[in-house]
């Protein structure tokens, strides 16, 4: 009987059992062998499609795609699962990552531009989806000046162009008045002692000269291009290889800057700074001794009027003031007055924006020529001109 039965199967079973046996035809799973977790999502991705898990990235693969630049995931750093965003808050910020990588590669689509004609730190960026587009876009549109084609060859200027377009004019600012406010503020505070002061007033111009580019320089605001240090690097590189060049900044690309990453880079810039302010007062403060040592050789009256100034105490401490009050005070100016208040509300109107910028960072020079004439008076490092006479 069961010989019979198993010979007089109906047509539409045996076709079943041929397609089956040729692959044509697969089973239907049962609802008990799908084992998901309890939240899963399904995304659907142009033009590839993705199926992939909220929690977990156990299960993930795609369909078409263009390789790796766009449609590599759970591979470098910018996929979903992938290392770009680190630790375990996971998905959103890969999500984001993933989303600036494909607006970024769209950006260089459709102005003809390959990942390899970008720079090896801000192509590594984009794929890894730390840069979002506008940053793509802002680095063509920089590219088309010759100036700034040179400037972006050297990463410290690119990262800081990147961030801000008006950073070479804010620099040209800085410098370009730092002359006039600090002459202008010397006279201010030491009024018809001015000319008996002479010397220490151009010590004084001087050193900040020279400081003038590096108090913009530093602070400034910039795109992050760093690679990740290896793993031989300390813990004290590696937190301060993570902490922003400003520490008030915009973060870009999704990343994020915690509270003591964001007082590292006040400490990190109060030491370049303080470095910066003693080398330039070295020089500046030799420079004025000779001058003081040349008149008195030639006008023998002004030797008692004029002493040499003591070159060690004075550069410490102008570096002191430069690793607290100078750094400070720039920080504040590009990140919060510049980039915070200015350019959200200026950022169409570049030459309005320009002439804000041009303000405050001048009121912020004459402000510290002040406070430098009052702290050196202070600490003692220079005395009133009535003072000395007493």
């Amino acid at each position: 009987m069961a010989i019979a039965a198993a010979i007089s199967l109906s047509p539409a079973a045996v076709n079943t059992s041929l397609l089956r046996r040729h692959r044509l035809l697969s089973p239907l799973p049962t609802p008990s062998s799908i084992k998901l977790p309890l939240s899963t999502t399904f995304p659907l991705r142009s033009p590839s499609l993705t199926i992939t898990t909220a929690r977990r990235n156990f299960l993930a693969f795609s369909v078409g795609g263009h390789g790796g630049d766009s449609g590599n995931f759970g591979g470098d750093g910018g996929g979903e699962g992938g290392g770009g965003g680190g630790g375990g808050e996971g998905d959103n910020d890969s999500g984001d990552g993933d989303k600036a990588r494909r607006e970024a590669m769209m950006v260089l689509s459709q102005i003809g531009r390959s990942l390899e004609s970008l720079p090896s730190d801000l192509a590594a960026a984009v794929k890894e989806g730390r840069i979002p587009a506008e940053i793509v876009m802002r680095y063509v549109e920089l590219e088309k000046s010759p100036v700034f084609r040179w400037l972006l060859q050297f990463g410290g200027f690119r990262e800081r162009l990147l961030a801000d377009d008006l950073f070479l004019a804010k620099l040209g600012m800085e410098c370009g008045v730092g002359i006039f406010t600090k002459t202008a503020a010397e006279y201010e505070r030491r009024r018809e002692n001015f000319f008996n002061e002479l010397e220490i007033v151009f010590a004084d111009v001087v050193m900040a000269i020279i400081a003038d580019f590096m108090l913009v320089y530093l602070p400034a605001p910039t795109v992050s291009l760093q690679s990740s240090l290896g793993i031989r690097a300390g813990p004290i590189a590696k937190f301060f290889h993570g902490c922003p060049d400003n520490a008030f900044q915009v973060a870009l690309g999704g990343a994020s800057y915690s509270l003591v990453q964001r007082l590292g880079a006040i400490v990190r810039n109060g030491s370049k700074l303080f470095v910066v302010g003693t080398t330039s007062s070295l020089v500046g403060t030799a420079i004025t001794n000779v001058v003081i040592n040349a008149r008195k050789a030639v006008d023998t009256s002004s030797a008692a009027e004029s002493e040499n100034l003591p070159i060690l105490s004075t550069s410490i401490g102008y570096g002191v003031y430069m690793a607290v009050s100078s750094n400070l005070r720039y920080q504040i100016v590009a990140g919060v007055i510049e980039q915070r208040i200015l350019e959200p509300v200026l950022h169409k109107h570049k030459l309005i924006l320009s002439a804000f910028c041009f303000a405050v960072r001048t009121g912020n020079t004459y402000l510290g020529s002040l406070l430098w004439v009052d702290y050196a008076r202070w600490i003692g490092i220079q005395k009133a001109h009535d003072e000395e006479n007493d």
